[in-house]
């Protein structure tokens, strides 16, 4: 008996700022993302970027991706993408670009990853609010005595 569908495993999920692509297919991450620390709140994130690659699966499928806010309800970006595999030996990488991103506030916000409404994977991110040190006057220029 040959499965005819095989629910994929997501072998990876990045946060990144930009992902590029060589002539090649390889991927390129660019500023793979920790957390996000910023000087001041709110502020907005021009372009974020989740990078997923699906193996072992067969069949189509429908990835889901969410940011969901510190209060864990609010969804503040969510993306979808249809996807198939062939053969279980093979695999899929998806990018969801999400831009301009307001985090109104410091505090911990997760990436969800669904697969056919399946949660693989919910990794958080935190954002930390760190102003920038105070800035202390220079002294005055000394005076040159004759």
């Amino acid at each position: 008996m040959n499965p005819t569908r095989i629910l994929p495993d997501l072998q990876a999920s990045l946060l990144c700022e930009d992902v590029r692509q060589e002539a090649t297919g390889n991927f390129f991450l660019v500023g793979v993302i920790n957390l996000i620390r910023v000087p001041q709140l709110p502020i907005v994130a021009g372009r974020l970027c989740v990078f997923n690659r699906w193996a072992a699966g067969l069949g189509q499928f429908t990835e889901n991706i969410r940011l969901i806010a510190p209060d864990q309800t609010t969804v503040l970006r969510k993306g979808e993408v249809k996807f198939e595999l062939r053969d279980p030996a093979l695999h899929a990488t998806n990018v969801m670009v999400f831009g301009q991103v307001e985090f109104k506030a410091a505090g911990t916000y997760f990436v969800e990853v669904l697969v056919d409404d399946v949660m693989k994977l919910r990794y958080p991110v935190p954002v930390i609010h760190a102003p920038p040190p105070a800035q202390t006057p220079p002294p005055p220029p000394e005076e040159k005595k004759p």
